[in-house]
């Protein structure tokens, strides 16, 4: 799976990113936002070795790169150069505040589905990692945030702008960050 992200974000190189706000906090609610961003490329196979499990693509800005299709990629001798490699990664941040004095956590969920048996070869990947965190140091100038995880790590994020009511952010307030990644590869004929 590392892989195969190595290889989308390289692909992603020329691709445009867009953003939205996916939510708004309520007016009595605590300090928060989700900000989702979703990519589609479109890559050209240019030659498949299925003895290796290999599959070499290159990307709309003209960069190649091959690909190594691991045991859970079915149907591999399907793809054949000239098809189209259509991958769409999703990916949202969800950062809240809660309440104080509960003690920091983390969590990670994922799951994999592909495609069945004598099916065009495709796969669908959701990874989703839940940590709380503590608010170390906070800059409302810059819109950074320090944040010490659960094992005792401290990182400095910058907070997007669709995060409102940022400025009620404290010092020693407890946040919770759910990042989601999403990534649906499909093999379409040209």
């Amino acid at each position: 799976m590392r892989t195969i992200r190595f290889a989308v974000l390289t692909l992603v190189l020329g691709a445009a990113l867009a953003s939205a706000v996916a939510a708004q906090p309520k007016a009595d609610s605590k300090p928060g936002g989700v900000v989702v961003d979703v990519v589609e490329l479109r890559a050209r196979v240019d030659a498949v070795d299925p003895a290796k499990r290999l599959v070499t693509v290159t990307g709309p800005a003209g960069n190649t790169v091959v690909l190594k299709a691991g045991p859970e990629v079915r149907n591999l001798d399907q793809i054949k150069a000239g098809d189209q490699l259509v991958v769409k990664h999703y990916e949202s941040v969800a950062l809240f505040v809660r309440k104080s004095g509960e003690a920091p956590a983390a969590g990670e969920a994922a799951a994999v589905q592909v495609a069945p048996r004598g099916a065009k070869p495709g796969v669908v990947m959701v990874d989703t990692v839940e940590v709380t965190a503590t608010v170390e140091a906070i800059d409302y100038q810059k819109r950074t945030a320090t944040l010490k995880g659960p094992e005792g790590k401290t990182r400095t994020i910058k907070v997007d702008p669709s995060m409102k009511r940022f400025s009620e952010v404290k010092k020693g307030d407890q946040v919770v960050m759910r990042m989601t990644e999403a990534v649906a590869i499909s093999v379409q004929k040209p």
